[in-house]
């Protein structure tokens, strides 16, 4: 998963039916761990268009989305941001999560 900057997100938030943003901050452990999570899950989900940020660099978006904590993913459909996650409970439930909303963004 690559970092992106603000303007990368809101780019494939724009032009991609669904996207997903995870945000982060590396003094964070439970944030390592979500990051290997979502590591397993783009592998699985090699189409889904997913980036990453370190919080403390994308502090706009923090504010913009109103992110409570992190580790946050921020998934969006058709240019809206329709869920964050804050719970990353396992990567079956985050693979199924995302499967589930870029199934549903298919024609």
């Amino acid at each position: 998963m690559n970092e992106w900057t603000h303007k990368e997100w809101l780019k494939e938030k724009n032009t991609q039916p669904v996207s997903a943003y995870y945000l982060y901050t590396p003094m964070c452990g439970t944030c390592q761990v979500a990051s290997k999570m979502l590591g397993v899950v783009a592998e699985l989900l090699p189409d889904l268009p997913m980036g990453k940020a370190n919080l403390n660099y994308v502090q706009e978006v923090a504010e913009l989305y109103e992110v409570e904590s992190v580790p946050c993913l921020l998934i969006s459909q058709d240019g809206q941001v329709t869920d964050k996650v804050y719970a990353f409970q396992s990567v079956p439930y985050l693979y199924e999560k995302l499967k589930t909303v870029d199934e549903y963004s298919q024609p």
